[in-house]
């Protein structure tokens, strides 16, 4: 893909390579583009682009249990013998390689008027008895063919572009297929974004299209769209409109259409003297709105994937080290990392899991505290099989904190109390790390308020902390606390704390 998401995405959650390739067999165009495999044999005529012969449209509809006399059901049959032929499903036998968009055959073959034959291809063994990674390798082929398919114009744009000869003008046409793929590419990859945002196609709903066309449309900054930016807005919905209804079939989204007129009316709605007005679920919906499938999130994750950009997916993790884990979960979401944790421990020992865990907390860097506050919440999850390690790092300098917060939330008795200095080591490690997980949570001056409200004299002891990030900490309470006079004193306090240092 040639759009460029930011550079680290969260991971997506992902069924099994199984569980994707069922969803693969049964998406319309690639089951049909298999059934057409079955169906072909010695009496098969394609032409000199490798199509099938439209005498036997209604026989190859009829196989796929359509209506042959209905011309989209004919239409539906040769979409599907184009994706037979380009996953490799159909081999020609015979007749030549499709011809390029300006009408010369890229390779010699059959003559105009001569027809040529198709056999299924070798890979339609795979379909049946190939393993479920076989299955969706001929399902990524016929969806890179279908996006390609989708920038392309609509066939009456097409015709109306026809130059002398029957070739196309294509500076008449306005379009450059460079151009038309990255504008796809784009649109998908923000709708890969949002989705892993969300947390997966389980948990994340359907995009309004509006919304995506904006993305990729309204300029950054831009607070309210000029009329000319939502002309191109409503010009670019109508291009997706016809681009997602091209790429539902292959699986990849669920798709609700624009509905016919909408836009008409929105222009000829008078503008409200109080501004626009919010519309409604059902109003919204009337605009189009997608929704990535599983299969799609694989497929788009792929391609990403092949394009050199990291996209990672829940589960990788699973066979490394605890100094792994940490180090990748510290720029995952939270609702990722604790999928990320999971799956780490449900294959190891406690006791033996949380040691490693501990130990690769440990460090003065500047990612320490985020990885601590991360293996405090893997210890969440581990039960009192894990005791024995985290007593362990009761007198640990930087662990016996959350060793004691984990052994408190579990009524464990004989928990020594911590001294003055590890509760404001501990304090300041917290704060750290919530600023690296999330520096503008609107839940960070609230623990900052409560913090100074319940110890007085916070920052007179706060500044003498041996912490890296004390300095830091303090400056943050500077810029976040929403009492001005203990702002005030936090700003002191980071002075004092750097001049320490220095």
């Amino acid at each position: 893909m040639s759009a460029e998401p930011r550079s680290t995405l969260p991971p997506v959650r992902l069924p099994s390579d199984a569980e994707l390739a069922r969803d693969a067999l049964v998406a319309p165009l690639f089951a049909r583009a298999v059934r057409l495999a079955r169906w072909v044999g010695p009496g098969t005529r394609v032409d000199g682009n490798g199509e099938l012969d439209r005498a036997q449209l209604p026989d190859a509809a009829a196989a796929l249990g359509l209506d042959p006399a209905d011309a989209g059901a004919r239409a539906d049959a040769s979409r599907a013998w184009r994706a037979a032929l380009d996953t490799g499903l159909v081999e020609l036998t015979g007749a030549g390689e499709p011809e390029g968009l300006d009408g010369a055959p890229e390779t010699a073959g059959v003559g105009a008027g001569e027809f040529g034959g198709a056999a299924a291809g070798e890979d339609l063994a795979r379909v049946t008895g190939g393993a479920p990674a076989e299955v969706l390798d001929l399902w990524l082929s016929a969806l890179d063919a279908v996006l390609a398919d989708a920038a392309v114009p609509e066939l009456d744009d097409l015709v109306d572009a026809l130059g002398e000869g029957g070739t196309i003008d294509f500076d008449r046409l306005d379009w450059n297929p460079q151009r038309e793929a990255d504008f796809l590419d784009g649109i998908l990859a923000n709708l890969y974004l949002i989705t892993v945002d969300e947390g997966g196609a389980d948990r994340g709903g359907a995009v309004p299209l509006p919304v995506l066309a904006a993305s990729m449309v309204v300029p950054d900054g831009m607070a309210r769209p000029t009329d000319a930016v939502l002309e191109q807005v409503s010009d670019a919905m109508m291009r997706l409109d016809d681009q997602f209804r091209q790429l539902e079939p292959i699986g990849l989204v669920e798709y609700h259409p624009v509905e016919e007129g909408v836009l008409e009316e929105t222009d000829e709605e008078e503008p409200a003297a109080a501004g626009p007005r919010e519309l409604d679920a059902e109003e919204v919906s009337r605009y189009g709105m997608v929704r990535l499938t599983p299969l799609g999130l694989y497929g788009l994750r792929a391609r990403m994937r092949e394009a050199g950009i990291t996209a990672p997916a829940v589960g990788e993790l699973a066979d490394k080290g605890a100094d792994a884990l940490l180090d990748a979960v510290c720029d995952y979401p939270e609702f990722a990392a604790q999928a990320e944790i999971e799956q780490w421990l449900a294959g190891r020992e406690s006791a033996a899991a949380v040691a490693e865990l501990l130990t690769a907390a440990r460090g003065a860097d500047a990612g320490a505290p985020l990885r601590r506050l991360r293996c405090q919440q893997a210890l969440a999850s581990v039960g009192a099989a894990a005791e024995p390690a985290v007593r362990a790092v009761l007198d640990d300098p930087e662990l016996g904190g959350l060793a004691r917060v984990w052994l408190a939330e579990r009524g464990t008795v004989d928990v020594p109390a911590p001294d003055g200095a590890m509760v404001y080591w501990l304090t300041v490690d917290t704060i750290a790390a919530q600023l690296a997980a999330d520096g503008a949570a609107v839940e960070l001056p609230l623990l900052m308020e409560s913090l100074t409200a319940h110890h007085a004299g916070f920052f007179d002891q706060a500044w003498r902390v041996e912490h890296p990030a004390v300095a830091d900490v303090l400056e943050a309470m500077g810029r976040l606390h929403p009492d001005r006079k203990a702002a005030k004193e936090a700003r002191k306090a980071a002075y004092k704390a750097r001049s320490r240092r220095h």
